[in-house]
């Protein structure tokens, strides 16, 4: 049985939670031919004051960029 445990930086709306399972799961069944009743998924959601990167808490960096935006990792450390 597949147990899938996903971490995310801030927050989601239930409807994208909704999606990142859908996706999940249909990903292990197509790539895996896993049965879709026996893939389990956690999603636990950290507060940017509880992660940090590059040194900083996330919640100290700047806004990301939206990736639709710029096409690039919102995440990505900026160049200095």
């Amino acid at each position: 049985m597949p147990f899938v445990s996903i971490r995310i930086s801030g927050t989601a709306t239930r409807d994208q939670k909704a999606g990142i399972v859908a996706d999940v799961t249909r990903s292990l069944v197509d790539r895996l031919g896993k049965n879709p009743n026996a893939v389990q998924i956690v999603i636990e959601e950290v507060s940017t004051e509880n992660y940090g990167a590059g040194g900083i808490l996330i919640a100290d960096r700047p806004a990301p960029v939206p990736v639709s935006a710029s096409g690039e990792d919102a995440h990505a450390v900026p160049p200095r």
